[in-house]
């Protein structure tokens, strides 16, 4: 019998050496040692409001559905309806528990053509969304995991379009879609090997771009884009302000606001549901309960006072009715306030006041509509 072995030690990005360089501190996410932050999370984040910031999302998964009638198979798995979208675009999507209907991951597919569908899941959960879909592929389908062959950047702001023009990267495409360009390769042979996938996308309400590369021009790239933005006022970025900037928008986060015991009904994701397709994992739980109705929904709430709420707080309203807990919890760099997400019962009124269990105290805070900020995610 063998000896157990050891706690595993975390992957890093290709980039780790830079981050370090850069005096980034680190964090874990989901089995990677990843940037928290560099000068600090409230000066990254009014950067990328403000005007720039880049961020390394490597850890994010990536997985390529691959073979005749892949974009098929995607669609006939995946809840979002991807014959809404053409070649060339990308899409925000959930794999789902067939039988509850809980969403196991949420992320971005690529759909490059009918027989090529490129995936980028959240890191923790990548092998179980690959192994759900290698198990239902049909024959001449084929799901690569590919979660350690690319870097992902994250370029973002108002001036991101600046930055990427500076190094050569097309910019300008529309809101949601790819375009596919050679980098550092003056041969011009168009090898994959130098191939970055330049995304209209991202996870902080502002106008910017994802970019998919090998990393073997992780380094070439970054310093590179670093430089590029220097006139721009880009920062370097952790994830601690991607998580400021991504709750100011309420997206939800994968084992926070949603998880394989939330439903998208419940986190208000009905709208990356194809509802009128024939089949999609988890379809006749979510139908049944969308006709009668989810029993808690996320909600947003803003302090009106000073309070900072965090995941786990107890929602009530007054005097004692409890009706949920925060789900994510920040002071938001822009407000100058508590905000959060809040997984409640359905029964509470979308404009109450609720009270908070803040370190004992009990905290008043808004219901309100989402964003909590208004972006320029869409501009064209």
């Amino acid at each position: 019998m063998s000896e157990a072995s050891g706690p595993q030690e975390p992957l890093r990005s290709p980039l780790h050496d830079r981050h370090l360089a850069l005096g980034a501190k680190f964090a874990d996410f989901g089995g990677w040692s990843m940037p928290l932050q560099y000068a600090g999370v409230v000066e990254e984040h009014t950067a990328v409001r403000t005007a720039v910031g880049i961020f390394d999302v490597s850890h994010l998964g990536k997985a390529l559905v691959a073979g005749p009638g892949a974009a098929e198979f995607v669609n006939a798995t995946l809840s979002n309806d991807l014959h809404k979208i053409a070649p060339g675009k990308a899409q925000y999507t959930l794999c789902c528990d067939d039988e509850t209907g809980g969403i196991v991951d949420d992320l971005i597919a690529y759909y490059r053509d009918d027989e090529h569908v490129f995936l980028i899941p959240n890191a923790a959960n990548t092998a179980e969304v690959v192994r759900r879909l290698r198990a239902a592929a049909p024959e001449g389908v084929e799901v690569t995991d590919q979660h350690r062959d690319h870097v992902v950047l994250a370029v973002q702001g108002t001036r991101s379009d600046e930055v990427l023009a500076a190094v050569g990267l097309p910019t300008g495409h529309d809101y949601m879609s790819f375009v596919e360009a050679s980098y550092g390769d003056p041969g011009g042979s168009g090898d994959r090997s130098s191939t970055v996938t330049v995304c209209r996308t991202g996870y902080t309400g502002e106008r910017g771009y994802e970019l998919v590369a090998p990393n073997a021009i992780a380094v070439e790239l970054w310093d590179a884009l670093l430089t590029a933005g220097e006139p721009f006022g880009l920062a370097p970025c952790g994830l601690g302000a991607r998580d400021t900037l991504r709750t100011e928008m309420g997206y939800p986060l994968h084992g926070q606001d949603i998880s394989l015991s939330v439903t998208p009904n419940e986190a208000r994701l009905g709208w990356a549901v194809g509802w009128k397709k024939d089949a999609f994992w988890g379809r006749d739980a979510l139908v049944a309960e969308k006709e009668a109705g989810p029993r808690r929904r996320l909600v947003a709430l803003e302090s009106t006072g000073r309070a900072i709420p965090r995941p786990h707080m107890s929602v009530s309203l007054v005097p004692d009715v409890l009706l949920g807990e925060i789900t994510s919890g920040t002071f938001s760099p822009t407000l100058r306030k508590g905000i959060a997400l809040a997984l409640l019962s359905s029964v509470v009124n979308p404009d109450a006041q609720v009270g908070v269990d803040v370190r004992g105290r009990r905290e008043l805070f808004q219901i309100r509509p989402l964003p909590f900020v208004d972006t320029s995610v869409r501009e064209s």
